[in-house]
């Protein structure tokens, strides 16, 4: 009897050391899958590009020679590549930024996000229709930004971080104005300025499966006060991590 019970408590024993070395495992994949996300993804941000820059509009006053509204713009491109060692061909269907998330000290300006310009020439413009909380962004057969289409196969994202309505520069006295200029003439500071951007951007692929990442960046970039334009090319990303997530599959 003795051996018996000794028998089944040795049974006990292993089956609970079994399950407790199964649950730690398990934890650590758990854990580095939180940390790496997937090791081997169809598509990949390559490149993250920033071009900052501050723009003026004018406002007919009726009153004074100048009188410019200043806004300072931050267009962010993101590059998504095909990954050449994933081994199959895989196809985008969409790809969705959102969930913005802006920190920044100052409460200076207004913060808005803006999609790229459908009807103008230019490529961004800093009105109501172009407002965005969530960016949807097409898969077709070529990227084409204006329209908010992606190729299938990779291509270039874009959209537009500004703090809008800075302040009202207005003058009699000068002749001619740098309209690219102007950040340094409201006395506003770079420090000021300064904000960090948070959004998710999620890749969705026509076989339905999906793989989300939460990017961070600091704005604006370089000494944008005494220069016109600023910019810098990020491709260092490894805090760039994604992981799949379900998706309705309708």
């Amino acid at each position: 009897m003795n051996k018996q019970i000794k028998n089944k408590l040795i049974k006990i024993i292993l089956t609970i050391v079994f399950a407790v070395v199964l649950l730690f495992v398990i934890g650590i994949l758990v854990l580095k899958y939180q940390v790496e996300g997937e090791t081997n993804l169809p598509f990949k941000i390559s490149k993250i590009t920033i071009v900052s820059s501050s723009e003026g509009i004018e406002n007919a006053d009726g009153q004074n020679k100048w009188n410019i509204n200043i806004n300072q713009n931050n267009d962010i491109y993101l590059y998504i590549d095909k990954n050449e060692s994933y081994g199959r061909t895989e196809i985008i269907e969409s790809v969705i930024i959102d969930n913005f998330q802006i920190e920044s000290e100052s409460n200076e300006g207004e913060n808005h996000i803006y999609t790229p310009e459908q009807n103008a020439t230019q490529l961004f413009k800093n009105t109501e229709e172009n407002l965005a909380n969530e960016i949807l962004i097409k898969g077709e057969l070529q990227t084409n930004l204006k329209k908010h289409e992606i190729s299938n196969q990779g291509g270039l994202l874009a959209f537009r971080y500004s703090k809008d309505n800075l302040g009202n520069y207005i003058s009699n006295d000068e002749d001619e104005i740098n309209f690219n200029n102007l950040l340094s003439k409201i006395q506003i500071s770079n420090e000021e300025l300064k904000a960090s951007l948070t959004f998710d951007i999620t890749i969705k692929l026509v076989n339905k499966t999906a793989y989300k990442s939460s990017v961070t960046v600091d704005l604006p970039v370089g000494d944008i006060i005494n220069n016109e334009t600023q910019s810098v090319e990020i491709t260092d990303l490894q805090e760039v991590v994604f992981k799949r997530v379900v998706t309705s599959q309708s």
